[in-house]
């Protein structure tokens, strides 16, 4: 099951370091890259709105974290299998959305192909963008 893969994984990269903060304290998987392309301020006091880009690695595994709000995302190229705590793990492909609720645990197992996501974020202003989230 990916889920058990997943947390494998995730323990696997804390223990060699290979799973790293950023310097803003956002957490980081190796290889995948995040690009913020528009931030704002709202939709309320507190909450900050982030439209990013995100570009996964192939077979690459966006290791599983939380946000502090909530994350809508579409899958602009490649796909995956998407694991969400609490809901059996999906296949997603280019066109695919979906929405994760604050503070769900979730991850990413890319495919062969490289994958692009759009995201946005409304998230708390002041904490980080993404935390590794426990096994």
């Amino acid at each position: 099951m990916l889920t058990r893969r997943i947390f494998a994984s995730c323990a696997l990269c804390a223990a060699t370091g290979l799973y790293a903060t950023a310097a803003d304290g956002q957490a980081t998987t190796p290889g995948i890259k995040r690009t913020i392309l528009q931030q704002g301020d709202g939709p309320m006091d507190g909450y900050v709105t982030i439209l990013a880009r995100g570009d996964v690695p192939p077979g690459a595994l966006v290791a599983r974290h939380t946000h502090p709000g909530i994350e809508t995302a579409m899958i602009l190229t490649g796909g995956g299998t998407l694991s969400v705590a609490g809901q059996p793990d999906r296949e997603v492909k280019t066109g695919d959305s979906f929405q994760i609720p604050t503070g769900t645990p979730h991850a990413l197992q890319n495919g062969a192909e490289p994958t692009s996501i759009a995201s946005t974020y409304v998230v708390e202003k002041g904490k980080p963008l993404a935390t590794l989230a426990p096994a």
